[in-house]
């Protein structure tokens, strides 16, 4: 196989790349928008010390392993 055989099946595999290492920046328990993977997340503009921030309001679909979703309905940072 010749190198351009091999750079035209690889080429298009290669741009999903950017994408699936920038998903795997977010935590998955939550959708919505990008909560950061990091020691502790909080809602900006709330009363947490951070060190990352998310802005909401985050829908929780998996565990709400950052506390998030005070109120239990589901929503994280939507007050």
């Amino acid at each position: 196989m010749t190198f351009y055989k091999v750079f035209a099946v690889l080429a298009p595999l290669c741009a999903l790349l950017p994408e699936a290492a920038a998903a795997s920046e977010c935590d998955q328990n939550y959708s919505g928008a990008c909560v950061p993977v990091a020691s502790d997340v909080d809602c900006a503009g709330g009363s947490g010390n951070g060190p990352a921030y998310v802005e909401g309001p985050v829908r929780v679909v998996g565990s709400d392993i950052y506390d998030l979703d005070r109120d239990g309905d589901g929503i994280g940072c939507d007050s």
